[in-house]
């Protein structure tokens, strides 16, 4: 490399039509001399490559030659560009569902025992059904702050959304740089298994177990949200699917199992699938964007 490529131990840079200046949302690093760029920090982000690189090395001088810029590594998932739409709030139906559902409890005990009513409140217990409503929430925010944590390793998420002209809700939508993962978060105790029966004279068939409770109809619902995910994207964004059982009786070697082109998994197996996920690259904002448009935040 020439010498004038080089100032002060720097590769040259300069701006193009394509890049932006601003300040970054989350920490990365510069594509060209590798120094931390903290959150905050004024950089230069390059729209074509989806990099950024530090003030100093914009101010250097010219661009790389085509030749050098080809034969440099593939940007960092890091340094996708900060999205500027609202993730919304992961678990906040449930959780509202389970507040409505315990004062009407309160209400019904107050109404039945009359003046004893407080002391029957503080001495019953939440219906199975309401807590229920307050568990899963823990389960769909443990995942949705696993997903924001990710936000600087090239994922862009949306939570708690709502499935139009239905009171259903997707727990998660996860955009990587190779496609869209709906993610249901489910907070159940057991095993996760597969159980397969026929295969060679009768139909193949897959059922979903978690410890002894037949889970087969969460496989269902998960693929007919991917499908409403689909109808949105198009056939050109890949669209997976898959379900992450928070507090489960994971093994401690192996245990998740993809059943019916779902993946069943746990939040740290997921997040590994979602961050090492190779493809064609897609438009990640342009699709979070779209799919914030039809799927509200519930």
């Amino acid at each position: 490399m020439a010498s004038g490529d080089i100032v002060a131990g720097r590769h040259r840079a300069s701006t193009s039509d394509t890049d932006k200046r601003m300040r970054l949302r989350y920490a990365g690093t510069c594509r060209l001399c590798d120094a931390h760029l903290p959150a905050r920090e004024p950089a230069i982000y390059e729209r074509s490559s989806r990099t950024v690189r530090c003030i100093d090395c914009s101010a250097s001088g010219p661009a790389q030659p085509p030749a050098a810029a080809a034969a440099a590594a593939p940007p960092a998932a890091q340094d996708v560009e900060p999205s500027d739409v609202a993730p919304g709030s992961a678990g906040a139906s449930a959780r509202r569902e389970h507040e409505r559902r315990r004062s009407n409890d309160e209400k019904r005990l107050r109404e039945r025992w009359g003046r004893l009513g407080g002391l029957a409140v503080a001495l019953s217990s939440e219906p199975q059904s309401t807590a229920a409503r307050s568990k899963g929430a823990v389960g769909e925010e443990r995942v949705g702050r696993m997903l924001d944590d990710l936000v600087d390793r090239g994922v862009l998420a949306l939570h708690d959304r709502q499935v139009p002209g239905s009171r259903a809700n997707i727990d998660h939508l996860a955009v990587t740089a190779a496609g869209v993962w709906v993610i249901d978060a489910k907070r159940y105790t057991g095993r996760p298994r597969l159980s397969v029966e026929g295969g060679v004279i009768r139909p193949r068939v897959e059922k979903l177990y978690v410890g002894s409770r037949h889970c087969t109809r969460l496989v269902d619902s998960v693929l007919k949200q991917a499908g409403l995910v689909r109808d949105v994207v198009g056939d050109q964004v890949p669209v997976h699917a898959a379900l992450c059982f928070v507090d489960a009786d994971w093994p401690l070697i192996g245990g998740d199992f993809v059943t019916r082109d779902v993946r069943v998994a746990w939040p740290r197996r997921l997040s590994a699938a979602l961050t090492s996920d190779a493809g064609a690259p897609i438009d990640q904002h342009d699709v979070q964007r779209r799919l914030a448009e039809v799927f509200l935040p519930a």
